[in-house]
C-alpha cells in the first residue's frame, strides 16, 4: 500500500488528467486519416483544432488554384497534371502540404505518447506552407518587377515632377486658309484675294483628289503664304466638310513651313487620305486648308489642372474634417454606453453594451470605400457621400477607442463618487470625463489624419475630393496631371501631421 502511495506521489499531477484517450499508434492512424483528429483525441485540443483546420484550408485552397488552372478540364487526374504543368510552383507547394502532414501524424504520435514536442516548428511550418501558397496565389514574380521596372520610369518621372503641366502660357494664333473642292467639277472655289496688309493662302489648283488606301496618291497642291510673321514656324492644318481637324503628315512627318523675312512661304502638298466613307465621297465637297502660326505668348499662369488640384485637395480637407467633426460628436455618446465598466451594472444594461459593441464591430468592419459606394447610390456623386461613409466609419472605429479608453481609467475615483450616492451621470461628468480628456484628445486628432488620408481614397468611387481627378487622370495616362494632384496629397498629409503633432503636444 506504501508502494503505491509513493508510486502516485512520484507521477506528475497532471498525468492522469492528460492521459490520451487513444493509444500512441492509433492517434497516428487518426491523424493520417484526419489531420489533427489524433491530437485532439490525445486531449491536444487546441492543437488538434489549429493543425485540422489549417490543412483544411490548404486542401481547399489548392483544390481552388488547381480548379483555376484548369477551368475546362474534367477528371481530377486532368486537372491535377494540367494544374502541374501549367503551374510547377504548385509542385513546390505540394511537397510542403506533404511534410506537413507526415509531421501532422508523427506529432500525433508524440502528443499521445505524452513525449515533449516542439508546438512553435510544427505551427512555423504552417505558415511556411500558407506562405508558400500565398507566392502562388499573388502571382509574385520579383524577376519581373527588377527586369520591367525600366518600363515604368518615363511614366513615374512625370508623377514625381508633373510642374510643366501646372503653368501655362496663352498662345495667340494666326490662321490663313483656303478651300479646296474635292473632287473637282465644273466650278472650283475662285483663290484668295491678295493683300498687301493682311496674311493669305493661295493654293493651286483650288481642287483635287484625295489619297486612297490602295496607295493611290492624291493631287499635288502647291501653298503660298504671304504676310504671315517672319521667322516662324507654321503648321500645316485641313478640315474635312464635318470640321474635323487633323495635321497635314507627309512621308511620315508633320509639314511644317518657315516663311522668309517677308513673311512668305511656299510648300507642295499631297492631299490627304480619304477620312469620310466613299459614298459621301463621291459628292463634290469643300475642305480646308490652312497655315497657323502662334503669333504671341503670354504671362505664365496657373493650368487648368492646377486649379482642378488646388479646388479639389480644399474639397477633400473638407471632407475629412467634417467627417471628423461629426463623427466625435456621434461617437462620444456611444463610447460611454459601449464601455463595460459603466454599464455592467444589471442585466439590461450589460445587454445594451454587448449590443452597442455588435453594432460597432460589424460598421468599422466595412471599410469606407464600400460605405461610399452604398452612399452614393443613396445621395449621389459628390462630397457629401464622401462625408456619411467616412462619418459612419469614424463613428464605430472612435467608439471602439473612446470606450476602451473608459474601460482603462483608474476605478478608484469612480468607486469614491458612487460611495456618495451620485448617479451614473454624476459619475461620469465626475469621475470619468476628467480622466478620459488626454486619450480622447489624441484618438480624435489620429482619426481625422486618417479621414484625410481616406478621403483622397473615395473619391476614386465618386465620393468627392481629389482623388475623383486622380482617379480621371489615371485612366486617362494623363501622369503629369495625376502627379500634380498626388503632390497636392502628400504636402497635405504632411502639413496635417505637422498640425496635429503640435495639437498633441498642447493637449495630451
Amino acid at each position: 500500500m506504501s508502494n503505491q502511495t509513493d508510486n502516485l506521489q512520484k507521477q506528475p499531477p497532471d498525468s492522469v488528467q492528460n492521459k490520451s484517450l487513444v493509444p500512441p499508434f492509433l492517434a497516428a492512424i487518426l491523424s493520417a486519416l484526419l489531420p489533427g483528429l489524433g491530437q485532439i483525441l490525445a486531449k491536444s485540443y487546441r492543437r488538434g483544432a489549429l493543425l485540422l483546420f489549417s490543412m483544411a484550408t490548404l486542401v481547399g485552397l489548392l483544390i481552388w488554384r488547381f480548379r483555376l488552372a484548369a477551368p475546362r478540364d474534367e477528371g481530377v487526374v486532368d486537372i491535377f497534371l494540367k494544374g502541374l504543368r501549367l503551374k510547377p510552383f504548385l509542385v513546390f507547394v505540394l511537397i510542403l502540404v506533404v511534410v506537413l502532414y507526415i509531421w501532422i501524424i508523427i506529432d500525433a504520435y508524440a502528443v499521445a505518447k505524452q513525449r515533449d514536442t516542439v508546438t512553435v516548428g510544427l505551427l512555423f511550418m504552417v505558415l511556411v506552407v500558407f506562405f508558400s501558397l500565398g507566392w502562388q496565389i499573388g502571382e509574385i514574380n520579383p524577376v519581373a518587377l527588377f527586369t520591367q521596372a525600366d518600363d515604368a520610369g518615363p511614366a513615374l518621372m512625370r508623377v514625381l515632377w508633373p510642374w510643366e503641366k501646372a503653368i501655362e502660357y496663352p498662345e495667340e494664333i494666326v490662321s490663313v486658309w483656303a478651300d479646296v473642292q474635292v473632287p473637282c467639277a465644273d466650278s472650283p472655289p475662285p483663290p484668295s484675294e491678295p493683300s498687301d496688309s493682311e496674311a493669305y493662302l493661295i493654293v493651286s489648283p483650288t481642287c483635287g483628289s484625295l489619297s486612297e488606301q490602295d496607295g493611290t496618291q492624291g493631287s499635288i497642291l502647291t501653298l503660298q503664304g504671304y504676310n504671315l510673321i517672319p521667322n516662324t514656324m507654321a503648321e500645316i492644318i485641313w478640315e474635312d466638310p464635318n470640321l474635323a481637324t487633323f495635321r497635314q503628315r507627309q512621308e511620315g512627318e508633320y509639314v511644317q513651313v518657315m516663311p522668309d523675312e517677308t513673311g512668305a512661304f511656299e510648300v507642295d502638298i499631297i492631299m490627304p487620305y480619304r477620312l469620310l466613307p466613299p459614298s459621301v465621297e463621291e459628292e463634290v465637297l469643300i475642305w480646308r486648308i490652312s497655315a497657323q502660326q502662334v503669333s504671341s505668348v503670354g504671362d505664365p499662369q496657373a493650368s487648368q489642372e492646377l486649379k482642378l488640384a488646388v479646388e479639389k485637395i480644399t474639397e477633400t480637407i473638407f471632407i475629412g474634417m467634417m467627417a471628423t467633426f461629426f463623427g466625435v460628436i456621434l461617437a462620444i455618446p456611444v463610447s460611454f454606453i459601449a464601455a463595460r465598466n459603466l454599464m455592467s451594472a444589471n442585466r439590461v444594461t450589460i445587454g445594451i453594451y454587448y449590443v452597442t459593441r455588435g453594432i460597432l464591430n460589424i460598421i468599422r468592419s466595412i471599410e469606407p470605400l464600400i460605405w461610399a459606394i452604398i452612399f452614393v447610390i443613396v445621395v449621389g456623386l459628390g462630397p457629401f457621400a464622401g462625408i456619411l461613409a467616412l462619418t459612419v466609419h469614424s463613428i464605430a472605429a472612435l467608439g471602439k477607442l473612446y470606450s476602451e479608453s473608459i474601460e482603462s481609467i483608474d476605478p478608484g475615483p469612480i468607486e469614491a463618487i458612487q460611495a456618495t450616492g451620485a448617479n451614473w451621470v454624476q459619475v461620469v461628468v465626475f469621475a470619468v470625463v476628467p480622466q478620459i480628456i488626454p486619450p480622447f484628445v489624441s484618438f480624435t486628432i489620429y482619426r481625422w489624419d486618417i479621414n484625410i488620408r481616406m478621403s483622397t481614397i473615395i473619391g476614386f468611387v465618386g465620393g468627392g475630393g481629389i482623388g475623383f481627378l486622380l482617379a480621371q487622370w489615371i485612366r486617362l495616362l494623363d501622369y503629369r496631371s495625376a502627379g500634380i494632384a498626388v503632390w497636392f496629397i502628400a504636402i497635405t498629409v504632411a502639413i496635417l501631421d505637422y498640425v496635429s503633432a503640435e495639437i498633441r503636444a498642447r493637449f495630451v
